[in-house]
């Protein structure tokens, strides 16, 4: 494999988390991002950082270039990422609208994504394409874990594994 996979990234519900319990300490910070107070996930930073070895990384958030101008230095990654832009497509509560701009930027490369809402015509895409290409959904009251993180690991690592026969 010549070039590293893709992992479209997706914020709400990834990062910036919504619907934990009240009754308990949040599991994140709140930051107030275009006057919107968000609970940035406490490692979300940490695990991220351990994907950018092994993963071209790209925002795929209804955020679009919002992620850039807030998120890279509150996850302390260091360098803004390439921005999907979905013309208006954004629908809170599903993710199909985010296909064609997904599809588009992947073309032929193996692919993962990671979002809170992955429905039934994600995951057709996903069986129709070519290219590997794996869907990881998280909880919007915990993001992303370490277990998300392990798994685009060990998926990534069969990718080069594959590529060496």
């Amino acid at each position: 494999m010549t070039e590293r996979p893709i992992l479209f990234l997706d914020v709400d519900g990834v990062i910036s988390l919504f619907g934990f319990p009240t009754d308990r300490p949040p599991p994140g910070a709140f930051q107030s991002i275009d006057g919107i107070v968000h609970c940035i996930g406490d490692r979300a930073g940490e695990l991220l950082r351990r994907l950018t070895d092994r993963f071209d990384i790209v925002w795929a958030t209804g955020w679009e270039e919002k992620a850039n101008e807030y998120l890279p230095h509150l996850l302390g990654l260091g360098h803004e990422l390439p921005v999907l832009t979905f013309d208006g497509r954004a629908v809170f509560g599903s993710s199909h609208w985010k296909l064609e701009a997904i599809d588009e930027y992947a073309g032929d490369r193996p692919a993962a994504w990671i979002d809170d809402f992955i429905d039934d015509e994600c995951r057709s895409w996903a069986a129709r394409r070519e290219a590997p290409t794996l869907l990881v959904e998280t909880e919007s009251e915990v993001g992303i874990s370490d277990e998300h993180v392990d798994e685009l690991l060990r998926w990534a690592e069969q990718l080069v594994g594959s590529a060496r026969n």
